[in-house]
């Protein structure tokens, strides 16, 4: 008598872990795309294409050459009194707006320096550029 075999073998592949194998390798990939570039942060920056801010119907030219000379519309001030001259200039205007112009060389520390200074006079400052 021939008995036949109940079970035949198929072969399954076993799913069980393979949840938690994607689980590990999404956190991992997580975790290396933050560390690849940790100081990227995205800017929207504004464009020089066109002028697109208004300034104040006289504005103030202030002018800083390559050898940090500065001129408060082509009048020469000493960077000690450059402050209180922006602070006599500005004085009666309803929105004071000074015109910064400087030179591709100076450095951003001294473009911070004029920035702060107006910042304390309360004085809006535009920074000039050349358009393509």
């Amino acid at each position: 008598m021939k008995l036949k075999r109940q079970r035949r073998f198929e072969a399954e592949v076993q799913t069980a872990s393979l949840n938690d194998i994607m689980f590990f390798l999404l956190l991992f990939f997580l975790i290396v795309a933050t560390l690849g570039s940790p100081n990227v942060i995205k800017l929207l920056l504004p464009k020089a294409d066109t002028a697109t801010h208004e300034v104040s119907k006289q504005p103030i030219t202030l002018s800083i050459t390559e050898d940090k000379a500065y001129f408060i519309d082509r009048r020469n001030v000493p960077f000690p009194q450059l402050e209180h001259e922006l602070m006599t200039a500005t004085a009666g205007m309803e929105e004071p707006t000074v015109i910064l112009r400087a030179a591709q060389s100076l450095t951003i520390q001294d473009l911070v320096d004029i920035m702060s200074m107006g910042a304390r006079l309360r004085i809006r400052m535009v920074l000039a550029t050349e358009l393509d």
